[in-house]
């Protein structure tokens, strides 16, 4: 560990409270005296001082001109990963403002733990292009959902330039290093830039270059030291010949070299395929004037001295970045025939250049009734630009041009208010539907984590299961320690209740698992029946497999389900086993007395053809057809549902399946009503008799049905424990027609029930 001089440690104080006010400067140095005895003999993990590691994210802080409570932050926030109680020391003496930057700041710092080693995790199973997307995509949701300060994330950005500094100059080159500085140029330096806070894009890039390719690094610098002296010296007469014609012009004007930066001046050698001599800005300089006016002034003036190159030329004024970065750039033949480049910008778009959004998010410059207002306009304006950042990062990373596409086109689609992003206690991202709650984590992890979901802590307190999730919070899963089954742990059905789930994913899972269980119960049930039906009849041993087929069950399953839900008589198992002629014979009879009531369906039915008489109010000429779910016939109250390819589905009001659809598209939903109907027009309905079973029970139903001329199409019976069940397909002219005939059947011997389904 290598600590600052106290020479160093005084200066970098000194730059801590740079451009605060008496009062302002006397809080940060109480929180700096309340971390130096917290702070002595600790070490972060690039193994630098932690009290020299805050002072220096603090003193870059005080250069981008933050407010005193995130410089605050930036020294505290490294005191709960030397023990978690200071979280609640820090809200208690500093206040819940800072409290809550150091929190966000602590979160991405954590997530610096999941991202760092994702590459060499996914390398197995993934090529390149798709481990850079997940990384960068894994940062880009946690940004969106958890750095709406952005104060948090400049501390995170002055957190990694201290980093770099520090394994700069102590010379320290390893794995590690080249790990940080190439995860630096994926993500930071492209936020840096997003956010146009170009004193930490250009320093991030550098510092990283360093490491990641030292050789080239080595050879450009010595390059640039080497032409050092020729290249200031023509800048220096550059410039006095033109303050000169600005001063001959009376325009005031701020003219200057500008800073060389070895990453840029690589990127432009490797783009444009130039040497080094070729490279325009190596050779460049900057005027600073009051007024947008004046910067067409002096470029009109800088053209006139020098000779313009037309491709050159940018008008980043008229047309700024789309970070908001705005200037005017040429680049003219100087006497020698060497290029030179030339920037014109006011000193408002100066400061936005060097600091970028920073220079803006002063909160406590904001007063009185339109304070919240700006904080939100800011906010808005804040997640448009990582919205913008997330798409340029993956251009950089994603080389393949589909899996370029494919991301994009992902990223495109993502919103901000949809979807929260929490964390598993091991750092890992995880995307769930606004308003989930901790039974919705358990089942994305895995299914079986959630049937044996017990309870739940979040950021380390134990929560109710339906308690609602928010963005950045670590959720950790208590699971019962058996695996779940019919008479183990497993779901509630409390589950299924509002407030529980919000993802419809985790509610079919908990049906389903519910749905298993029934249908394990029924089957226990079912093979139950049918073992003492076999006992009874002496066939213990006969093969239940062949048995099943013989009752044309596909399987055995589905025989037992069957018995186990009544819906299959044992009376047929009886004869099967004994293969009764007698029986085929009485059920052949049944099916020719349903024959006997049953006749083709009529010309004049909706069913083939015949005109519904259904309106579409407002609109003429749509193609209708009434529903098969619910069948409706004149008068019932009815609606229409525009379908894709087939007109508009007429469904009764009270329909199941409509509800349904309604929900999931009410711009679809349109109004409908009973027109005219042509002369004979009959509607088929389905009606349903529940009886004590009987012979000629069938038959006496059945003249109901002749007697109030009702065309019957279609029947279907069932008997079991004594009831029968049937089923009937009626066509009717009308409600009125079909309630008086369920009045008749009602009073059939017998009839237990009877109703339009």
């Amino acid at each position: 560990m290598v600590s600052l001089t106290a020479t160093q440690r005084a200066t970098q104080i000194q730059l801590c409270t740079a451009g605060l006010s008496a009062e302002d400067s006397a809080r940060v140095l109480d929180a700096l005296a309340f971390v130096e005895p917290l702070y002595a003999d600790n070490v972060i993990t690039t193994g630098q001082s932690t009290l020299d590691f805050s002072q220096g994210v603090t003193s870059i802080l005080a250069l981008l001109d933050t407010d005193v409570e995130t410089r605050i932050a930036g020294l505290l926030f490294e005191l709960p990963l030397l023990d978690a109680s200071y979280a609640d020391t820090i809200e208690q003496r500093f206040g819940k403002e800072i409290s809550d930057l150091v929190g966000g700041i602590r979160q991405l710092m954590r997530l610096h733990g999941f991202t760092f080693g994702l590459p060499q995790e996914v390398m197995r199973g993934k090529n390149a292009a798709q481990q850079a997307a997940s990384q960068v995509e894994t940062l880009r949701k946690m940004l969106l959902a958890m750095a709406t300060d952005m104060r948090v994330v400049l501390v995170r950005l002055a957190s990694r330039v201290t980093a770099l500094r520090y394994f700069s100059e102590h010379k320290i080159e390893n794995e590690r290093t080249s790990q940080y500085a190439r995860e630096t140029l994926d993500l930071y330096a492209p936020l840096a830039n997003r956010l146009g806070i170009w004193q930490l894009k250009w320093e991030l890039e550098d510092l990283s270059f360093r490491f990641i390719d030292p050789v080239t690094y080595k050879r450009i610098a010595k390059m640039l030291e080497e032409r050092r002296i020729e290249r200031e010296g023509f800048v220096d007469a550059a410039i006095t010949r033109l303050r000169s014609e600005l001063a001959a012009a009376d325009i005031k004007a701020e003219v200057s070299g500008r800073p060389k930066h070895i990453y840029s001046i690589w990127n432009k050698m490797q783009g444009k395929e130039l040497d080094f001599s070729e490279l325009y800005d190596v050779r460049a300089f900057r005027v600073i004037v009051d007024d947008v006016k004046t910067c067409y002034t002096v470029l009109g003036i800088v053209h006139n001295i020098w000779v313009p190159i037309p491709k050159e030329f940018d008008d980043y004024i008229s047309r700024p970045k789309q970070n908001g970065y705005q200037s005017l750039h040429t680049v003219v033949l100087a006497d020698d025939d060497r290029a030179l480049e030339v920037q014109i910008r006011t000193n408002e778009m100066h400061h936005f250049a060097e600091y970028g959004v920073a220079a803006h998010w002063r909160y406590k410059e904001a007063g009185g009734s339109n304070f919240s207002a700006q904080k939100y306009d800011e906010k808005i304006a804040w997640l448009r630009q990582l919205l913008a950042w997330k798409s340029e990062v993956v251009d950089a990373v994603v080389e393949h041009e589909d899996s370029r596409r494919e991301w994009l086109e992902k990223l495109k689609q993502a919103t901000l208010n949809d979807h929260i992003y929490v964390l598993t206690p091991q750092a890992r991202v995880i995307e769930l539907p606004s308003g989930a709650t901790p039974i919705d984590f358990a089942y994305y992890l895995h299914t079986d984590v959630g049937h044996r979901c017990r309870g739940a802590r979040v950021d380390g307190s134990m929560v109710p299961l339906n308690t609602p999730l928010k963005n950045g919070q670590t959720v950790e899963i208590i699971t019962a320690k058996n695996a779940p089954g019919a008479a183990g742990p497993g779901p509630s059905r409390d589950w299924l209740t509002p407030g529980y789930a919000a993802s419809a994913r985790t509610r079919s899972k908990v049906r389903a698992w519910f749905n298993a269980i029934e249908q394990q119960e029924t089957l226990a049930s079912g093979r139950s029946l049918l073992d003492k039906t076999l006992q009874r009849e002496g066939k213990t041993a006969v093969n239940l497999e062949e048995l099943a087929r013989k009752l044309e069950f596909a399987k055995l399953e589905d025989l037992l389900l069957a018995i186990g839900k009544d819906e299959f008589s044992l009376r047929h198992v009886e004869q099967a086993l004994h293969d009764d002629p007698g029986a085929k014979s009485a059920e052949h009879g049944s099916e020719l007395e349903e024959a006997a009531i049953t006749r083709k369906s009529r010309a004049s039915s909706v069913a083939h053809g015949g005109r519904s008489g259904v309106l579409v109010v407002g609109t003429d000429g749509l193609m209708t057809q009434l529903a098969k779910c619910c069948k409706p016939a004149p008068p019932d109250p009815v609606v229409g549902f525009i379908t894709r390819g087939k007109g508009v589905s007429i469904h009764r009001e009270n329909c199941k399946n409509f509800a349904e659809m309604r929900i999931k598209a009410p711009e679809r939903v349109i109004q409908t009503t009973w027109g005219a109907p042509e002369a004979e027009t009959v509607y088929p309905v389905d009606i349903f008799v529940l009886a004590s079973d009987r012979q000629g029970l069938l038959r006496d139903i059945s003249e109901v049905f002749l007697r109030e001329k009702i065309n019957v199409i279609g029947v279907s019976t069932q008997s079991a424990k004594a009831h029968a069940r049937m089923a009937f397909t009626a066509e009717i002219a009308s409600t009125a027609q079909l309630q008086k005939a369920l009045t008749v059947i009602r009073e059939v011997k017998g009839v237990l029930e009877a109703k339009r389904q």
